[in-house]
């Protein structure tokens, strides 16, 4: 299933925008990896996650998690990653599935939802409550972070990936015809 990322009919929501936003930065990150040999995906460098790939795949990871946080259920996740990563078009898949979800979210939560303050535990041990559109900025930014790690993993190659920053999205998506 194709994900619109264009901007809907109306006056669309900055939230509607930020998760479309991601799912756009998250599929031209993943296209860059695809059109590089499988071993620079997988090569450990010296990041918090290792390689590309698993950088990715924390990036998955911690949107699940705070997906089942959203959906009121428990996860069954015991770190911020797991200790292997899917192969990268499985992983790819399972992002843009997760994208969908979120922009999904966004376009049917209304204000009074998205201040609901949810109440969970971290991974990593401790109590935790954000409301509904914190939890959604957290995804969305903390994307971001991790999308900026992979592409200076690039850089080392020397791969210059395309511009996945915001002000290129609203130019050429958002605020396309």
């Amino acid at each position: 299933m194709a994900i619109e990322l264009r901007k809907p009919k109306g006056n669309p929501s900055i939230l509607q925008m930020f998760t479309r936003y991601k799912a756009w930065a998250n599929n031209l990150t993943f296209q860059a990896m695809s059109d590089l040999p499988q071993e620079e995906i997988v090569k450990p460098h010296q990041t918090t996650f290792g390689s590309m790939i698993h950088t990715m795949n924390h990036t998955y990871v911690v949107d699940d998690i705070f997906k089942a946080h959203l959906e009121g259920r428990k996860h069954s996740y015991r770190a911020r990653n797991t200790d292997t990563s899917p192969p990268l078009n499985e992983l790819r898949q399972l992002c843009e599935d997760m994208d969908h979800w979120y922009i999904t979210q966004a376009d049917r939560l209304n204000d009074s939802q998205l201040a609901e303050v949810i109440e969970f535990e971290f991974v990593g041990g401790g109590k935790g409550a954000m409301s509904r559109m914190e939890i959604f900025l957290h995804i969305v930014n903390h994307g971001t972070y991790h999308r900026g790690m992979i592409s200076a993993m690039m850089h080392q190659i020397p791969v210059m990936p395309e511009a996945n920053d915001l002000p290129v999205f609203l130019r050429d998506v958002w605020h396309a015809g």
